[in-house]
């Protein structure tokens, strides 16, 4: 009987310890449903910050993925490299939350803005002066699976960290590259069409 007695309050303990204050699901923290197809069966991406009040979509595949060792990304990364996926504006959604927008300033002088969960300051995706607002460079490692863009070339190689060692199958460059000689068709097409509607906007 006196075994009963310990099981119950064995028994009441557990049911009392809050576990949701210290432990949270895992579900919370994987998408809640396989973003690899929308409806349409478009490739699909999706992200967002550390807290998850910010939460994004990719419609699409990016146009090219940089891994940059620039010593302007390591000092806003705080690691040995940034890797950003390039893709048009028009084809991030914003799902949830709202951001904070930084200017922050870059090697080239003119800049960029860096848009940040308010409340976890997590940056999610920056806008360069080149690309204007047309092109977001959206923080690969905030994707909820980054490992679905690895870098489709190693950028300014010229001030990398030494221990870091490059693979030899990804295209490298010292500093910048022509995305003529290496985007693909289809990046590239997509590139014209948002030169052309810049243009038009002007």
């Amino acid at each position: 009987m006196a075994r009963n007695a310990a099981d119950r309050r064995i028994g009441r303990s557990r049911k009392n310890f809050p576990i949701g204050k210290f432990f949270r699901p895992r579900s919370l923290w994987e998408p809640e449903h396989d973003a690899r197809t929308m409806n349409t069966g478009t490739l699909a991406y999706e992200g967002g910050c550390t807290c998850r009040f910010v939460r994004y979509r990719m419609s699409s595949k990016p146009l090219f993925v940089h891994c940059c060792h620039c010593r302007w990304c390591q000092r806003e990364t705080g690691a040995s490299f940034a890797l950003n996926a390039m893709i048009e504006a028009d084809r991030v959604q914003l799902l949830q939350g709202e951001l904070e927008v930084i200017n922050t300033p870059s090697n080239s002088g003119k800049g960029q803005k860096i848009s940040r969960c308010p409340r976890c300051r997590i940056a999610v995706w920056s806008n360069y002066a080149g690309g204007g607002d047309g092109v977001r460079f959206v923080r690969v490692g905030t994707l909820d699976e980054p490992d679905r863009l690895p870098p489709d070339i190693h950028i300014f190689t010229a001030s990398k960290q030494p221990w870091v060692v490059l693979p030899p199958e990804t295209p490298a460059v010292a500093e910048y590259y022509k995305a003529a000689e290496l985007w693909p068709k289809e990046s590239l097409e997509r590139r014209a069409a948002l030169v052309a509607k810049s243009q038009q906007q002007q």
